[in-house]
């Protein structure tokens, strides 16, 4: 049996667009003589940790004692002198985060060009973007200049980070492309908290600067349906879906319940589903901006046990019987970048709560970015590279996946990404899909 391997969406690519970008990124430290480890082997070696899935540096040092280690990681990592721990943190702090954001768009463009991104399509050839924040760091004790403060009613100050999240989702869908992520952060020089309505705006900039002509609706939840974000959606070409509740909005709801113009409607689904819905279009976001023009939709769900469940949300896609169902699914995907992005994070292998080093200026925010790509690589061959899907398929869950590739990588001298694959599947054969 012979399994086709992507020549443009699976690792060994994948992995390589991102070295070709690393080596472009410039080395703003100052030395006393020039160091041995080139920066891109700092930064491969960071993404090698958040490849394998090592659940700290220091066991990404213990691993490298293995001499298969260490030509591993230059065979499938690029990485030509892997730093120690203390090296990596000290020169990765210095590395401005913006100039990781072109491999995160390489990557997007990998996967546009080799069709991956058309199985996202939805509602009329648009892509569903998916957006929230997340909590990335919290200390009471160690903090950088770029650290938001919380003060507590005793006085006591906390230090966080945060980001702001977006991935490409789709109902039918289980897997997400993230994109690059909008780090959350105090700028410098200024005593004011970053937040995340400011980094949403600086994603969606981003976003239209890199992809100006793609079809995009924004999901979000009910802090984004107000007047000034919608203008903002707008401005950058973009529809949107967002949650909006009857307690945030009464006027827009009252609108709902005594204009005649609302619209009723049910549908029955094969999976035993009863769907209602109620909508009005073009009605007034609320009373002290009346000129911001919404449609709302009510939805209510009742599965064939009887239980229920209720949505409602603000859009800018004109409400019809035709399409309501698809509108309701698309609002329901949002809750794909906390279930599919953070919490897979947080709890399949990637060890988003561990702190790896918060150091003085970057590293951090540096980590975070290392891991999304890691996790980019990981979900684009999920959805595109049947080899990486029958390994998946063949380890069952995501840890025992990741356990086996750590373990190959210290024990064996795998010369390939095609080799360790194999090796997971038990040898089978593999072949070249160019396509």
């Amino acid at each position: 049996m012979t399994l086709p391997f992507r020549k443009h969406l699976s690792a060994p690519s994948l992995i390589n667009t991102i070295y070709k970008e690393f080596v472009k990124v410039p080395d703003e430290a100052t030395f006393n003589r020039q160091p041995s480890i080139s920066l891109s082997d700092h930064l491969m070696s960071g993404l090698a940790v958040f490849g394998l899935k090592c659940p700290s540096l220091l066991d990404f040092e213990k691993q490298k004692e293995e001499t298969c280690t260490e030509k591993n990681l230059r065979d499938l990592y690029h990485v030509n002198q892997s730093p120690s721990d203390t090296y990596l943190r000290k020169r990765l702090d210095c590395v401005d985060p913006k100039h990781l954001r072109p491999a995160f768009k390489k990557l997007f463009a990998a996967f546009q060009r080799g069709k991956g991104l058309e199985r996202y399509e939805f509602l009329d050839g648009h892509i569903l973007l998916s957006g929230d924040g997340t909590g990335q760091f919290h200390s009471n004790k160690i903090s950088c200049p770029s650290c938001c403060q919380k003060k507590s009613r005793d006085g006591s100050i906390s230090y966080y980070h945060q980001m702001f999240g977006v991935c490409v989702v789709h109902p039918e869908q289980r897997n997400v492309i993230p994109l690059c992520p909008e780090p959350i952060l105090k700028e410098d020089g200024s005593e004011k908290n970053d937040c995340e309505r400011n980094a949403c705006k600086r994603f969606l900039k981003s976003f239209r600067r890199e992809h100006p002509h793609l079809k995009a609706i924004f999901l979000a939840d009910g802090l984004s349906s107000n007047a000034p974000n919608i203008e903002t959606l707008k401005e950058h070409d973009l529809r949107f879906i967002l949650i909006a509740k009857p307690g945030d909005h009464r006027y827009l709801f009252e609108q709902l319940e005594e204009s005649e113009e609302a619209v009723y409607h049910e549908i029955y689904t094969d999976d035993g589903c009863h769907h209602q819905f109620r909508f009005l279009n073009g009605t007034a976001l609320n009373k002290s901006r009346k000129d911001v023009k919404v449609n709302v939709l009510e939805y209510r769900c009742t599965n064939k046990k009887g239980k229920e469940v209720n949505f409602s949300w603000v859009t800018d896609v004109k409400l019809e019987k035709s399409n309501v169902l698809q509108i309701a699914q698309a609002g329901r995907a949002r809750w794909k970048v906390e279930n599919e992005t953070f919490n897979t994070l947080k709890n399949l292998g990637y060890n988003f709560n561990h702190s790896y080093g918060h150091g003085k200026q970057h590293l951090s925010t540096i980590f975070c970015l290392l891991m999304m790509l890691a996790f980019l690589v990981d979900q684009i061959q999920e959805a595109c590279c049947t080899v990486f899907q029958a390994c998946r398929q063949r380890k069952g869950p995501y840890r025992r996946l990741w356990e086996a590739m750590r373990s190959l990588f210290q024990e064996v001298v795998i010369g390939s990404w095609e080799n360790l694959y194999s090796l997971i599947l038990k040898k089978k054969t593999l072949i070249m899909d160019t396509s």
